[in-house]
């Protein structure tokens, strides 16, 4: 299998390449780093991308930013920070990679336990995660030739609790290698529309 794995050189993503790395070929991709670069929230960058790594069995994506702060401070400009990155950007992704996609090709997003959790400063990233799920649950019903469209939804990684730690008291961590299994399921199993909890 032929894979590419946006977000590839990041916590997560380089768990995921690993993951695959042994058994398929792997590509990554991300903004200044990987194989090539992409700015997701750019059509013409995406587009270019495709255009580069030509036609793919699978496309992961582990990337995505979004804005986190208090909610009686946050503006619109910063709530559309999550809408134009984590949310258009994966979907962006699922738009123009399907034409690059072989049959029964899949495309696997990323969303996140705080669709279902809520956390304290954390609204953009819940309507975006919840959001996220709803456009993979939308899709699976419409993409042709076979192809699928999963999205894994990960508790906070372990290795990123330093930086992402005080936003998740008294959630449990875990392991980017674990995660990582969720994203194998997506690409080599033949389920359809799932969100794929790994809590």
């Amino acid at each position: 299998m032929k894979i590419l794995v946006i977000g590839g050189t990041g916590t997560l993503g380089k768990a995921v390449v690993r993951e695959f790395a042994g058994d398929h070929e792997v590509i990554t991709a991300g903004k200044t780093q990987g194989d090539f670069q992409v700015d997701i929230t750019d059509e013409n960058s995406v587009k270019t991308l495709f255009q580069r790594t030509g036609k793919l069995d699978a496309i992961i994506t582990t990337t995505g930013s979004l804005h986190f702060g208090p909610l009686t401070e946050m503006t619109a400009e910063q709530f559309n920070i999550g809408l134009q990155d984590k949310l258009l950007g994966q979907v962006r992704i699922a738009l123009i990679g399907q034409e690059f996609l072989n049959d029964g090709g899949s495309i696997t997003l990323t969303s996140g336990i705080i669709a279902d959790e809520p956390i304290r400063q954390g609204a953009n990233a819940t309507t975006v995660n919840a959001a996220v799920e709803g456009f993979v649950r939308g899709a699976s019903i419409e993409l042709p030739r076979g192809m699928r469209i999963n999205a894994v939804s990960p508790t906070v990684v372990e290795e990123s609790l330093a930086g992402y730690g005080p936003f998740f008291p008294g959630f449990e961590a875990a392991p980017a290698a674990r995660v990582a299994k969720a994203y194998r399921r997506s690409v080599e199993g033949a389920q359809n529309g799932r969100v794929y909890k790994v809590w």
